[in-house]
């Protein structure tokens, strides 16, 4: 074997070679293995499913253990479950998240978040542009329970930040949004709510964490519904909201009260389903290619703590006979173009037409 060189200043004795800086796992290790225990229960490859409702304590020690804070075990299936536990690790882990909790469905996630939030005077103000069922729950539930809600146009921050009330709670948005895949500026809607001291809360389910890290521009809380992208295989429900612990065990506390939680299948459903999204998910949001009118977007010019997003070529849901084309996204989100801060543009919108008979059948079941 070669010797190592001596280091200057040691008498001639060789020292230890400099340790090379680990390199950050990247979104496919991420989704592979994060969270996962080694070993795994009953020596098994795959993540095992707990199926089981109630879990058993060696003693009464144990018991006054874990209900006095001494120990972190699971207690009762409300409560959460070890396969349940695991999903939750690797969504955490791919959003770069404290804490992530799972729900039983995108909508149990956000109300749940939403009423954990909210109180009896406070006010919210939402986007007209979110999740049709979220506005449809700010607008007609919650405003039964004394929360007032405020609708503002999407892309104008002028009038977002004009709508916040001394009430004020939360800061609801969507980036993309379902369906038109319009973008959000989150550096500067997350500015808006730390200025006002309010917390801001994104739908991130149309990007994925490969693409959008909303976490990384000063977002409070980010939510997916699992059904979409994450489990990628049209066969399961789940809903997740990730952000500091703290935020997100006050939630916690509501759901283990409401019930809305997901069963141990579909948190093995969605384990497994993360595994090869990050290779569906880039294969789906292609690298834009700059015109010969443009140049590059810059190193500088892109968030140093997230991925640069990348154009949708297409939306579609299955049976429909409509898909929507998303074109060139904001600069800020990795296109060639620069628009004015805060501005909308043609480009940015995504047109709404008739699939043709070669879409449909070439897209029997994507995710919408």
């Amino acid at each position: 074997m070669p010797r190592s060189r001596p280091r200057r200043g040691t008498g001639g004795r060789a020292g230890p070679e400099p340790k090379a800086p680990a390199r950050p796992l990247g979104p496919s290790t991420l989704a592979v293995h994060a969270g996962e225990p080694r070993p795994k229960p009953g020596h098994a490859l795959a993540t095992p499913i707990i199926q089981t409702a109630t879990y058993t304590f060696a003693d009464t020690q144990e018991l006054k253990d874990h209900f006095e804070g001494r120990i972190d075990r699971v207690e009762y299936g409300r409560y959460g479950n070890p396969t349940q536990r695991i999903a939750e690790d690797k969504l955490a882990a791919l959003e770069g998240a404290e804490a992530c909790l799972l729900f039983a469905s995108g909508m149990a996630a956000a109300t749940t978040a939403l009423f954990a939030m909210l109180s009896r005077g406070t006010h919210v103000v939402v986007t007209d542009d979110s999740y049709r069922r979220t506005r449809q729950f700010l607008n007609q539930t919650l405003h039964r329970y004394g929360i007032d809600v405020s609708t503002v146009p999407a892309g104008d921050y002028d009038a977002l930040e004009d709508a916040i009330r001394p009430t004020t709670r939360v800061l609801v948005s969507e980036s993309p949004t379902n369906p038109y895949n319009r973008i959000l500026d989150l550096e500067r809607f997350a500015d808006i709510g730390r200025r006002h001291r309010v917390k801001t809360m994104i739908d991130a389910t149309f990007a994925t964490p490969y693409n959008q890290r909303p976490l990384d521009f000063g977002v409070d809380v980010v939510m997916h519904s699992a059904t979409k992208y994450l489990g990628g295989h049209n066969d399961l429900l789940a809903g997740a909201v990730l952000g500091a612990r703290e935020l997100i065990d006050g939630i916690r506390g509501l759901q283990g009260i409401t019930g809305a939680v997901v069963d141990p299948f579909a948190a093995y459903l969605l384990v497994r389903g993360s595994r090869p999204s990050p290779c569906a998910w880039s294969g789906r949001t292609p690298t834009p290619r700059p015109s010969p009118s443009s140049s590059p977007p810059t190193r500088a010019s892109r968030p140093s703590t997230t991925r640069a997003w990348r154009a949708i070529p297409s939306t579609t849901w299955p049976g429909s006979r409509w898909e929507a084309s998303a074109a060139w996204c904001p600069s800020r989100c990795g296109a060639t173009s620069t628009p004015p801060r805060g501005s909308w543009t043609p480009a940015a919108f995504p047109t709404l037409r008739p699939r043709s008979a070669a879409s449909r059948a070439s897209s029997s079941s994507p995710p919408s």
